[in-house]
């Protein structure tokens, strides 16, 4: 059966292919780089392993990248090496990067806002002193939690964690400052400004949060990731259509502030103008994401589609798909990837079409956990190992047969 591949690209890659009627995802290699990591070693190491094992760059549906200029230089980047292998390959910027890039926009009211929640963190985290005695404090009131989070500048969604945190022990937090004795944070955090726009941080990085978590993990397809973009635009003009007339029900930390306090009309319209701050972010870093929903119509219901919606080679075939009951009904039962895999032998130049995009990476998930999985193999204590071997087993998903592997090892017998 013809196998369509999907690689993630650095120091190792990962694969998947058609196997049965489901599209899997494998390590295809790991290898050091020995000397410098620009564009041109990676992609000579990568086409020697595609000769080594008779790969076919033409096979290679797409490339999904972290963005660096390694990877996406205009002359010599290695997608564009690529591309002079096989004019039709496809890239990608990881869907996870540029959502955590867009997702930096702040007015400056609460940029501020977001520094000084930031150094009181810092402040109380910092020394030895200051969390021993914060902890105390939080036990001595019975509080659900005795720490806070450290800040991290470079994991920006992490913010949600530290904020969600600083705004849960609040109260523990304004009785410490000012037993410390430090007016000028003090002040600053009790103000009644300051803590709607806390809560409102809090809200919005939680929601961010949640648009990134539903973009990590396996087997998600880059259909799914422009869906869940997508909707979270949708949903950030909604939001700005409720908070401007006064319903802040979807935020949850603001909504139960705004119990207690009045919103203030500048801070109101802070509140109002982010969002669309946040789409315009969101539509810059994603400019043809509505292009490419028109674009893979077909594959998302071919039954919906006209024949005008794809390419003319193929809509002689997709004119026998579309009146296909059998097909028609299959399509109700099963996900995207199982149905096209199982028309590829009916189907096979409209079913290659829509596969091409099914194993195409929107994100650079799997390599990240790769990377996760070998900084634990690898410590300082094993900083010799040659670890490529041991990271195949860490990361396949095929379960070796221990038993046969046993059966032709023999035992060392007492002399």
């Amino acid at each position: 059966m013809q196998k369509y591949r999907r690689y993630y690209l650095s120091a190792t890659d990962v694969c998947s292919f058609v196997s049965g009627n489901n599209i899997k995802e494998e390590l295809l290699f790991c290898h050091p780089m020995e000397s410098c990591t620009t564009a041109e070693a990676i992609f000579h190491d990568t086409s020697n392993f595609f000769q080594e094992n008779q790969l076919s760059w033409e096979s290679l549906a797409g490339v999904c990248t972290d963005g660096a200029p390694a990877m996406l230089g205009l002359r010599s980047g290695f997608v564009k090496e690529g591309e002079r292998k096989n004019p039709f390959l496809m890239s990608t910027h990881c869907i996870l990067h540029r959502e955590a890039l867009a997702s930096r926009t702040l007015p400056a009211e609460m940029m501020d806002v977001l520094n000084v929640a930031i150094k009181v963190v810092n402040f109380i985290k910092a020394g030895a002193l200051n969390s021993r005695l914060f902890k105390l404090l939080c036990k001595d009131m019975e509080s659900e939690h005795e720490a806070l989070h450290f800040h991290t500048n470079v994991r920006w969604l992490s913010k949600r964690n530290i904020l969600g945190r600083l705004y849960e022990l609040r109260e523990e937090v304004a009785i410490f400052l000012d037993s410390q004795q430090k007016a000028d944070f003090h002040d600053n955090f009790q103000s009644e400004g300051f803590q709607i726009t806390l809560a409102y941080l809090v809200d919005i990085f939680e929601a961010l949060n949640a648009v990134n978590h539903k973009l990590q993990g396996k087997s998600i397809n880059i259909i799914t990731h422009h869906d869940t973009i997508r909707a979270f635009m949708a949903k950030l003009d909604l939001w700005k259509c409720w908070v401007q007339q006064g319903n802040a029900a979807s935020f949850r930390n603001l909504d139960s502030a705004l119990a207690d306090n009045n919103l203030d009309s500048d801070l109101k319209q802070q509140i109002i103008t982010h969002p669309s701050d946040l789409k315009a972010e969101f539509i810059r870093y994603f400019p043809d994401i509505d292009d490419k929903r028109e674009a893979w119509k077909f594959i998302r219901n071919p039954f919906q589609c006209e024949v005008a919606d794809v390419a003319d080679e193929v809509q002689e075939e997709f004119l026998e798909l579309k009146f296909n009951s059998t097909a028609k009904e299959d399509f109700k039962d099963m996900d995207l990837e199982t149905f096209w895999v199982k028309y590829l032998p009916v189907y096979p130049l409209i079913s290659q079409q829509a596969l091409r995009i099914l194993t195409m990476f929107g994100s650079t998930y799997l390599c990240e956990t790769a990377f996760s999985t070998l900084v634990a193999i690898k410590t300082k204590y094993r900083n010799r190992l040659n670890v490529e071997g041991d990271l195949l087993c860490a990361l396949s998903s095929i379960r070796p047969r221990i038993q046969d592997l046993v059966a032709k090892k023999q035992c060392q017998i007492s002399h």
